[in-house]
């Protein structure tokens, strides 16, 4: 799969969920919701994430905000 950028993807070796930022080679570049380091994911491993994975890890990064862990 080859989702677009911009697209919110799992990544399903790792469980985590990134905001697609680009391809490079064989990858699929993501990046954490919020921002942070990027990581590459086989493409093979990533699905679009569903409505309440993107709501879940957008309030996740709220509440964090609120308790001051993030800028």
């Amino acid at each position: 799969m080859k989702p677009p950028v911009g697209a919110y993807v799992v990544d399903t070796r790792t469980e985590r969920i990134g905001i697609v930022m680009g391809h490079e080679g064989p990858y699929v570049q993501l990046r954490p919701h919020g921002g942070g380091r990027e990581w590459d994911a086989d493409p093979g491993v990533v699905r679009h994430a569903t409505p309440a994975e993107r709501l879940s890890v957008a309030t996740a990064y709220a509440n964090a905000r609120s308790r001051g862990e993030v800028p």
